[in-house]
């Protein structure tokens, strides 16, 4: 996907660009430097033994999470699957929590019971990080139904791969989606490959995987995932449509990762060529591209942008001397957050019935 073409339009033209402040761009560039820091220490320290279980790199995408969460408000949620370090961090959650829960400490935003792929924050409209490819997206339409529901005017933004879009789980959400008018945008966050498998060895299609919402006359778009103005425009423009009209919308953003499907992945430079990860990152690195367009429209100076980028390196240092100095759960600790009742010492709690009547 990293040969998607130049936009022939403009979008730092559209409606919800053309008003945005010098504050507001950089406090995107911000939020993806932050982003690119905090995973590529992760890595250092996953390399070096720090953590344990998967880790999902988000690096090379991060104009897609900035791009569509910078436009949520208090009555839009977001929830995504496994790669979610980029997510969460754009939703507002902190580094600490973030990186302590990738070392499986006590201070994890998770308690250390999550980890990489399990970053939660409700009090953010934030669900999730999910392992099971394509489980969060009757979740996502369950949390857009409880919106109409209510009669709040919000919507849902729901992440997946490329390879989710095979489940059978994405398919009967989108036919309820269209059935029932829910508020929900699916994003297919299309960065080429289902772990090593191309897309075109992997999926069946005519000219994009967004296409197959024309199979339960559902709105789509494809955009280019590299152009934050572009992301943000035509997000806008589906996220209004589910706010206004209630009606769902299938994106699918070309972007792409430079590492492997987790670390773990031992073949990330066979299923391609080191000569077309180095290609995208020289082209279509989406943070090189905003620095770039930033500094052209005067917004800031490159010693600015370095300034930006070393103090999000500093901090995602911190972060892991944070994790790293943090306790690790309590072996007791296992039998809370289990369920709710037993937390809180309720009647039911006492009795064993805690779904059930008598």
């Amino acid at each position: 996907m990293m040969d998607s073409p130049p936009s022939l339009l403009d979008f730092s033209q559209s409606k919800v660009n053309k008003d945005l402040s010098n504050d507001d761009k950089i406090a995107f560039y911000r939020h993806m430097v932050r982003i690119r820091r905090f995973e590529q220490t992760a890595l250092k320290f996953y390399n070096g033994g720090k953590m344990g279980g998967f880790l999902h790199l988000y690096i090379g995408q991060e104009a897609v999470a900035c791009g569509t969460i910078s436009l949520c408000g208090d009555n839009d949620h977001v929830i995504t699957a496994y790669r979610c370090h980029g997510h969460a961090l754009m939703v507002g959650m902190d580094m600490n929590e973030c990186m302590a829960e990738l070392y499986g400490k006590a201070t994890g935003s998770a308690k250390g019971k999550g980890g990489s792929m399990h970053l939660f924050a409700p009090d953010k409209n934030f669900w999730g990080g999910h392992g099971i490819v394509g489980g969060q997206t009757p979740l996502g339409l369950g949390l857009a139904y409880g919106l109409k529901y209510k009669g709040l005017e919000g919507c849902c933004l729901c992440y997946m791969g490329d390879g989710a879009v095979n489940q059978g789980a994405f398919h009967e959400s989108l036919n309820l989606a269209a059935l029932f008018k829910i508020p929900v945008v699916y994003i297919i966050e299309n960065n080429g490959y289902s772990m090593g498998t191309s897309q075109k060895r992997s999926s069946a299609y005519k000219d994009c995987l967004a296409q197959r919402a024309e199979a339960y006359d559902m709105d789509w778009d494809v955009v280019n995932g590299e152009d934050l103005y572009e992301v943000r425009a035509k997000t806008h423009i589906a996220m209004e449509r589910a706010r206004k009209e209630s009606k769902p919308t299938v994106l699918e953003i070309s972007t792409y990762r430079y590492y492997g499907h987790s670390v773990a992945d031992a073949n990330a430079k066979k299923y391609r060529t080191p000569d077309e990860i180095e290609k995208y990152k020289t082209y279509h690195d989406p943070i090189r591209l905003w620095r770039r367009r930033l500094i052209e429209e005067a917004v800031f100076t490159d010693v600015e942008a370095d300034a930006i980028d070393k103090e999000a390196k500093q901090a995602a240092t911190e972060a892991a001397k944070f994790a790293d100095e943090s306790p690790a759960p309590t072996v007791e600790s296992i039998f809370e957050d289990v369920y709710w009742e037993t937390d809180n010492n309720t009647e039911a709690s006492k009795i064993g019935r805690h779904f059930f009547n008598d």
